[in-house]
Order: structure tokens, then sequence, then C-alpha cells
């Protein structure tokens, strides 16, 4: 449906930037039936849900005023899950209540909370923030959130899978039992229906996820490569589509830096993101991407999760996502609001078996092939040179008098090698890679739902946690606690065992040696609650500078044992 904002301020801002027709969730979230009431929705990234509630909580920011009066204590507040998200939002919605006299600001860690604290204090209509920083500026008197008219849970089930459950439950009992609720998450499992039972009051259960499962506007392809031509598959890839942005999926921040420095060595204007950056870091990479002096992103999961960048028409998989769920998030940064975008995920044959059972999970039925050839790209590079806008220009006296010039001295097929030789000269070296072949087919998978996906190599890195039965330890909370600070997901953590007075956990073998060095940098444990758990090797393990060969195989069996489910 078109667009139809009652107050002239945010219809201009529409306007302007081209909204004239609604998104699914835009729609279901204006309709009258909405009107004033909690929301409980499903919705997809990338399905426009940002200016969707900006628009819904419009009636109970302006209270029938055609501008919002002075700033002082907010009137709304945005969490979440992560920093980048959080900056996102913020920018959407000061350009959406640009005309309206809003002030947005954000509170997100990583960022300096003296100064955060200063803006809070010089008045706010809406506050974008992550679950922890919000937490404590409103425990430190900085966050009044008294005058709270709605509350909205952005990408909801994300937060309480990085575990920030207590942070969400302690803001929503602070803010007026009268405000709106509006909770926007990919999927509503039973800790989300939980959230909602008890903070929302007669909510409105919107449904528009699903409807289009996969993306209906992503093209999935999947690429057969050779397990050392990876990299080399990656430049083909970019060079044939040639897209005006990209990003690069790597499992670990060891293979973003690797694959970053590969590409920028072979003349790819390249940005990377990972969770080692500091946030000023994040964003100076962010903003190269947005105003186009990088064109690729080569990143991890965690790093790039929420992100949204302008032009990007292309994602590709350089390492195989860990599950189904993380194979449509990763997509889903192209493809949006009614773009088309590719995904192309890069196959190695000994993984072919395991990217079948993550394509059937995800219900997708992607295009099989081998990786582009340089054959292939030096084809299209003569075409492209043919159709080059260069040659289009029209002609000015000083460019005439240079051609006059040239032609005296030279043959025109002289000068038109020489122009191709420049024109080629911009572009990246196509690679020489081998298509290894469809090979022996895996066997039929079993139809029938989904299957949980199998760790490639048995037996992991055991580490171990100062808590234990004694003081209540839980794998529900303590899988996403052990995500979070170690910067892993959850299928890179294998058993947990409690005991009475400690955990003992396994940490799969190619993500070990990152998980250590990331709770190492916070110093083991720190802070409070959570963050004071302190994770180190398991007992008998070397004491290592860098990290260097922790102990394998089971606890000592003396003990008594649960393991998660």
């Amino acid at each position: 449906m078109p667009f139809q904002s009652s107050n002239p301020a945010l219809a201009r801002a529409l306007a302007e930037r081209n909204y004239d027709q609604a998104t699914d969730v835009q729609t279901a979230t204006l309709e009258p039936a909405a009107a004033g009431r909690d929301l409980l929705v499903s919705a997809q990234t990338g399905s426009g849900k940002t200016v969707a509630y900006g628009l819904a909580i419009a009636e109970d920011l302006f209270a029938g005023a055609p501008a919002l009066g002075a700033a002082g204590e907010p009137l709304a507040l945005i969490i979440t899950p992560t920093r980048e998200l959080a900056l996102q939002v913020q920018r959407e919605l000061e350009w959406l209540y640009q005309y309206a006299g809003a002030r947005v600001i954000s509170c997100v860690g990583g960022m300096e909370p003296r100064r955060e604290r200063r803006d809070l204090a010089a008045g706010a209509h809406i506050v974008v923030g992550t679950p922890g920083r919000l937490r404590d500026h409103i425990e430190r008197g900085a966050l009044i959130v008294s005058r709270l008219k709605a509350v909205v849970l952005d990408e909801a089930d994300e937060m309480l899978d990085l575990g920030f459950r207590e942070d969400l439950e302690f803001i929503l009992q602070t803010t007026p039992p009268e405000r709106r609720t509006l909770l926007f998450s990919a999927t509503i499992p039973k800790g989300i229906a939980t959230l909602a039972k008890r903070f929302q009051k007669n909510a409105l259960r919107i449904e528009v996820a699903g409807k289009e499962r996969g993306h209906a506007d992503i093209e999935y392809r999947a690429m057969r490569v050779a397990p050392n031509e990876i990299e080399h598959a990656v430049v083909n890839v970019l060079r044939v589509i040639d897209p005006p942005g990209a990003i690069v999926f790597c499992n670990t921040r060891e293979a973003v830096r690797h694959l970053h420095a590969f590409l920028v060595e072979r003349g790819f204007s390249a940005a990377l993101l990972s969770g080692e950056l500091s946030q000023n870091e994040r964003n100076h990479a962010l903003q190269a991407l947005r105003d186009g002096r990088a064109r690729v992103c080569v990143a991890t999961d965690v790093a790039a999760r929420g992100i949204d960048l302008p032009g990007l028409a292309l994602v590709i998989h350089a390492d195989l996502p860990h599950d189904a769920e993380i194979l449509q998030h990763r997509s889903g940064r192209t493809g949006r609001a009614g773009r088309k975008g590719i995904s192309i995920i890069l196959v190695p044959a000994a993984r072919k078996r395991r990217a079948e059972r993550l394509l059937m999970e995800a219900g997708l039925r992607p295009t099989w092939s081998g990786p582009p050839t340089a054959e292939e790209i030096r084809r299209l590079d003569h075409e492209r040179l043919l159709r080059d806008p260069l040659l289009d220009q029209p002609i000015g006296d000083e460019d005439a008098e240079i051609a006059r010039a040239l032609l005296d001295e030279r043959s025109p097929e002289a000068i038109a090698a020489a122009l191709a030789r420049l024109l080629r000269a911009r572009l990246p070296a196509a690679e020489e890679v081998q298509d290894p072949g469809e090979g022996a087919r895996s066997r039929p998978l079993r139809e029938g739902g989904p299957q949980r996906p199998q760790r490639e190599s048995e037996g992991g890195v055991w580490f171990k946690l100062d808590i234990g039965a004694q003081k209540k330890a839980d794998p529900k909370w303590l899988l996403p606690m052990l995500c979070r600070r170690g910067d892993v997901t959850k299928q890179d953590i294998g058993a947990i065992r409690i005991f009475d007075r400690e955990t003992w956990f396994e940490v799969a073998e190619p993500a070990a040696k990152q998980f250590f060095a990331n709770v190492q940098r916070q110093g083991g444990g720190h802070g409070k609650d959570q963050d004071a758990i302190r994770i180190d090797l398991a007992d008998g393990a070397p004491q290592p500078g860098a990290y260097g060969g922790p102990s394998r195989g089971a606890p000592p069996s003396r003990r008594t044992n649960r393991t998660k489910a």
C-alpha cells in the first residue's frame, strides 16, 4: 500500500526518500487495528521494520501536536542487540524525524559513557542503545525512564541468544507500566513468548516473517571450489559480478585478516570488520563502505550482525556458516527493501554434504556451478571495455587537441591498445582456478525436517568456569554467556559438564584459539554478575603464553557430571 502519514513532518521525510510503497511489516504495523496497542511482530532483517516502528510510535510521541517539543527526558527507548544495529537505527530515525525537531541519541558499549551521560543530560526524544549500556545508565541515574511512552525491542531473539535476558527484564521493569511495548523478532521461540506475556498487555500478534522464506529477492548460488583455492574463487566472483558493494563472511578473525590482506594485495578497495576492532575502527570501516571508498567488506558473523550497507548487491560465504539461521542472516545483508541481491556459498568437496544439509534446512535450492574462470572474466572485461562510460563522454576542446596530437604521432590501433591497457590496469587480475567437479554424489539426506549439523572433527579443547551446581550453574544461561564473551557461536560449544563448584565445557578446536584469546583479553573474568565468572583452561593444561596447547579429552571421571542437551 502507499505510505500514509498524518504528520506533515514525517510525510515530508518519507517523500524525500521516495518511500511511496510500504513493505508488508510497515503495512501491518500501521493498520488501524494496531494503533495504540502493544505489538508482537515476526519480521526478518531487511523488511523495513525500523521505519515500521518509527512510524508506529509517532502517535505516542507527538500526542496530537504537529511537532515535538523541547528535548528532555526521553519519550521512546529502542533496544538493540549490537552497537552497529543501534547506530544504524539511530541514523534511520534521525532522517525520519528530521523535520519534527527530534533529538535521537545512542548509548552503546564501546563508546565513551561520560559523553553519553552529557548527551542524556542535554535531553533527547528517542534513545537507542544496547541492553547492558542502557541498564548501566539507568542504574546511575543518567537515563530517566519515567516519561517513556514507548519501548521497542528490536531483534529480541538475538538479544536472548546473546544472554541479555536479565538486562532486558531490568529495563522493562523500571519503565512506566502504561507504556507501549513493541517487540520485533525474526522468530518467536518460547523465551520470546514468555517475555511478551510478562511485559506486554493484550499484544497484537503480527506475522510477516517466513512468508518469503530464504529472502525472495536473493538469488542463491553454490560453487564447488578446491580447498586451496577459496581466496582465488572470491577474487573471481567479485570480478565477474562487479557489484557496487559486497560482503565476504569468514568464521574467524584470523581468516578475516588473511582474506582482507589477500584482496587488498590484488587491488580491491576492501575494509574489514571483526570483534577485535575498537568501536572507532568499526565506524571508520563502515563509513568507508557507505561513501564508496571501499567496495568490499570482509567480516565475521558477530561483527556484521545488524549492519545495513546501501548498495550491497553480493554476499559471499567464504567459510560455510555454522547453521541455516546464520546462512539466512548473512544472506539477508543483501536483497533488502525490494532490491535484488546474490548470495554465493563456496563449497569445498569435503564439505559438500554439510552444505547440502544447511541448504535443505533453510529451504533453499541454489544453482550449483564451478567458480568463474579467468577466461570467462577476460571475455567479460572485453565486453565491458567496449561499453565503458568513458567512451561515451563528450569530447572537450582540450581532449580534442590532445587526440589530434596523438594521431599525428601514433596509429589509431596503437592509441586504442594503450587505452585498453590503461582500462585493464584498473582491474584486479583474474585468478586461475579449477572446477573440482561434482564428484561422487553424497548419499541423499533424509527428508522430514531439519537435522543438527555434525561437527566435522571429533574432540575439542576443554575449559573451565569457577562456578558450579552450588551456585545454580545452568546451560540455559551459561551457553549464551560463553558465546558472548568468547565471540563464538552455539555450534562451537560442545559438552557442558557441571560439577559442584566448577563447570567444564568443550570448545571446537578450530574456534578454541580465538575463544581463549577473547576471554584472556578481558582478564578471564571481570565486572559483575556473569562477566565476573572466570574462564580458564581446564585442570592439567599447560599455561600458555599466547595460547599454546590446552589439554584435551574428558574431565576427571571421579566427578558426577551433567551434560547439556
